[in-house]
């Protein structure tokens, strides 16, 4: 009877794509000062899937890296939508033109139900840009935030 009220959401990948992409988000971060992280959850709970990004940017206090270069990957599978928030710092070097062509290619993944590899290529892509922009300092560089997956 319990396990009706169970989140299942952490079954949208299978235990060795979840390990691709924790793998992936350490590859990304081990060139830059940059932080990613992967929400995902069932339901989106705003109409604007990039307001619910930003609402979790701030849960997860991502706002707290030093140079306020943190990027929230946000997916909810049974609503299909999904976003990418990133942080003044990165998003004043990117802009929004980047943000929307990721989300694009990540669509692109999805569309085709290779959703494992759509979230690995978009931590690869935003790396490279965190990476361009905030090259990592082996003297002062450290891992701000976790690089687990996080299920809504």
């Amino acid at each position: 009877m319990f396990g009706l009220f169970k989140r299942k959401t952490d079954h949208f990948f299978s235990d060795a794509e979840k390990t691709q992409i924790v793998e992936a988000i350490q590859r990304a971060e081990q060139r830059t000062s940059g932080e990613i992280r992967l929400f995902v959850e069932r339901r989106c709970r705003f109409v604007d899937p990039v307001m619910r990004a930003k609402e979790l940017f701030y849960v997860l206090k991502m706002t707290e890296t030093a140079e306020r270069n943190g990027v929230l990957v946000y997916v909810a599978f049974k609503d299909r939508q999904l976003a990418v928030f990133g942080d003044e710092g990165i998003h004043e070097r990117v802009g929004s033109e980047f943000w929307n062509k990721e989300v694009g290619k990540m669509l692109m993944h999805f569309n085709r139900e290779n959703y494992a590899a759509g979230v690995v290529q978009i931590v690869h892509d935003i790396g490279e840009a965190l990476t361009a922009h905030f090259p990592y300092d082996g003297t002062t560089d450290k891992n701000e935030l976790p690089d687990d997956i996080v299920f809504g």
